[in-house]
């Protein structure tokens, strides 16, 4: 799998499984000379978010540009990428429980987590729960997909999907393929279908091909890891900034500054970023590297 020059693979145990994650081991970010300083760096958590062959991939175009700053932290949740994949079906409670055991495992003092899609809503319910961990929040496109009683899972995807048997068939056929990842990159994920390059599918393809790989990401088609994020986001009280892509086709922005009006004293900033959709990441990750950079330093201004 896809890893930037002097990132590597390193791995901690949660209560579900091994969680593997990226970090800055070697050059040319990890010198002899700079060892001793980076024991004395900032962490920079990245979560990704949830889809067919979804991994810490989604943020590699993103978090080397802040590794000379931050000791930076890249997992793979579990039941995604190289991390484990028990056989289960998955709640919201495992993917709450598993960032805040990562979180415990990995970092010694109040962090800034760089979150997306759903498991950015996880991480806001995290943060409720744990608000010690939490320093500041910058979100992408956080969404439980049920928000203002909107229902995903009586959608007729989601109900086909909960065809045991025909569930396997239809992931190992129609999304864990090539054709399957790139249709969906290009139609469902991305604005502009030609910022779709062929290493994003690859590595789309490898994480959905993991052994078990079916489970956590039927998982969520199914509608199992969806809730309604209307009911929390009023008790969060970390400092949160909110990148919305305008064209993400799963919620679209009015979601986005409905959930960020029900709390202005957490939710201090909220940036629409035009013709772009769910992963604006992976769309346009100098924009995105360069919001994140400014958030930063606004929630910790604010802080």
């Amino acid at each position: 799998m896809y890893l930037p020059p002097g990132f590597d693979r390193l791995s901690t145990l949660t209560s579900l499984g091994r969680m593997v994650y990226h970090t800055a081991t070697g050059e040319p970010w990890l010198t002899p000379a700079s060892t001793s300083d980076s024991n004395n760096l900032p962490t920079l958590v990245f979560l990704h978010g949830f889809g067919g062959g979804s991994s810490s991939y989604e943020w590699s175009k993103v978090y080397p540009a802040f590794a000379a700053d931050y000791r930076i932290l890249a997992p793979d949740l579990i039941g995604w990428g190289q991390s484990e994949h028990p056989e289960r079906n998955y709640q919201v409670e495992d993917y709450i429980t598993t960032i805040i055991e990562f979180i415990e495992k990995t970092c010694s003092e109040p962090v800034p987590v760089v979150a997306s899609s759903l498991t950015a809503a996880f991480t806001i319910r995290a943060a409720i729960k744990r608000p010690d961990l939490f320093k500041s929040l910058i979100l992408t496109t956080p969404a439980g997909l049920s928000d203002f009683g909107e229902n995903y899972s009586r959608s007729i995807f989601a109900q086909i999907v909960s065809t045991p048997i025909l569930d396997k068939l239809l992931y190992s056929a129609g999304v864990a393929t090539s054709g399957g990842i790139r249709n969906f990159l290009e139609n469902r994920q991305f604005a502009r279908p030609e910022r779709v390059y062929q290493e994003i599918v690859d590595a789309y393809l490898e994480s959905a091909t993991q052994p078990n790989a079916e489970y956590a990401a039927l998982s969520f088609v199914r509608g199992d890891l969806c809730f309604d994020l209307s009911l929390y986001v009023t008790q969060l009280t970390t400092p949160t900034a909110i990148i919305w892509g305008q064209k993400s086709q799963f919620t679209g922005p009015e979601i986005g500054k409905r959930l960020a009006n029900l709390n202005p004293q957490a939710i201090r900033y909220f940036q629409q970023l035009d013709e772009v959709g769910l992963t604006p990441q992976l769309e346009l990750p100098a924009v995105t590297t360069g919001l994140i950079r400014q958030f930063l330093k606004l929630l910790s201004s604010d802080h």
